[in-house]
């Protein structure tokens, strides 16, 4: 049986209740923000998860999300509701494509191109996972922001339904150290019992995608969330499902950032099962800026 972290057991049912979306017509959802938030807009991976259960509510059974492009607009304010409309753009033999458009008050926040796809066999290959230490060993996400919960007090009092382990020193962390770390791999597994439906352990896959896949921006120059003056903010997220996806257990998050330029850069991000299958490929662009210190 899957335990939530100490502390944490109330935070996956909380999210679990905001991909419980409201049915406002045929194509239409209503969702809502978490009661306790530490972010000034709509967290990113909320966005993903609730737009994709939004989509694959109208695609008929036996199809699973394959892949999930979305483009963020503007910030959604968390102190109010969220409006989902499903474009029904394609209904084939093999494959079905959604758009769903987010929006409070009539303004766009988000769009997302998703596409679903029945089961089919061909060739298959994947990346070899990194050797990283077993999750069993690690300190949970909590015990990583020991003594560092003041300047990370976003993170340390956000919702985590996830259990996040690193596999190695976390950028905050690391920053101490003067290392400079261009690969990030962190264990992720859902923080409590999930129920058997695919396309929540695919949406909460998603809310997952959206936590560390922009961190080797930072690590890779030796900087830290928090730490540093850093300004972030999602562009747009593209996941790619490559398997019906099982989220009852570890997956190991590995990412890298290929460039930043121009004040934005891009993370990649791959999944790993435990038996070392490919499970899903993220690729992300944010606008990240780095700031000097105060007084420099």
């Amino acid at each position: 049986m899957v335990t939530a972290p100490p502390g944490r057991e109330d935070d996956l049912p909380a999210v679990l209740a905001l991909l419980d979306l409201e049915r406002a017509g045929a194509e239409r959802f209503v969702g809502s923000h978490p009661e306790r938030t530490t972010f000034s807009r709509t967290f990113g991976g909320q966005l993903l998860a609730q737009s994709l259960v939004a989509a694959g509510r109208t695609v008929d059974g036996g199809r699973n999300v394959h892949s999930a492009q979305t483009h963020f607009i503007r910030g959604g304010d968390p102190r109010r509701d969220l409006d989902f409309t499903v474009v029904r753009l394609r209904d084939g033999r093999g494959f079905a494509n959604r758009r769903v458009d987010v929006t409070q008050d009539g303004a766009l926040v988000c769009t997302m191109l998703a596409a679903f796809a029945g089961p089919a066999d061909g060739l298959e290959h994947g990346r070899v996972p990194p050797d990283v230490p077993p999750p069993e060993g690690l300190p949970v996400f909590d015990e990583s922001l020991r003594g560092f919960e003041k300047p990370l007090a976003a993170f340390s009092g956000a919702l985590h339904p996830v259990d996040l382990r690193y596999a190695h020193d976390p950028p905050w962390v690391q920053k101490d150290t003067g290392e400079a770390r261009t690969e990030n791999h962190v264990w992720m597994r859902p923080a409590g019992e999930l129920p058997a439906d695919p396309l929540l352990h695919a949406a909460l896959l998603a809310y997952a995608s959206d936590m560390t896949v922009l961190d080797t921006i930072l690590t890779g120059h030796g900087l830290s969330w928090g730490i540093d003056r850093v300004l972030a903010a999602t562009l747009n997220h593209s996941l790619w499902f490559h398997r019906p996806v099982r989220f009852d257990r570890w997956l190991l998050y590995a990412s890298t950032s290929p460039v930043a330029a121009g004040s934005r850069g891009t993370g990649t991000g791959t999944f790993f099962a435990p038996d070392g299958t490919t499970q899903a490929t993220v690729v992300q662009e944010g606008i990240v800026r780095h700031f000097a210190p105060r007084g420099t």
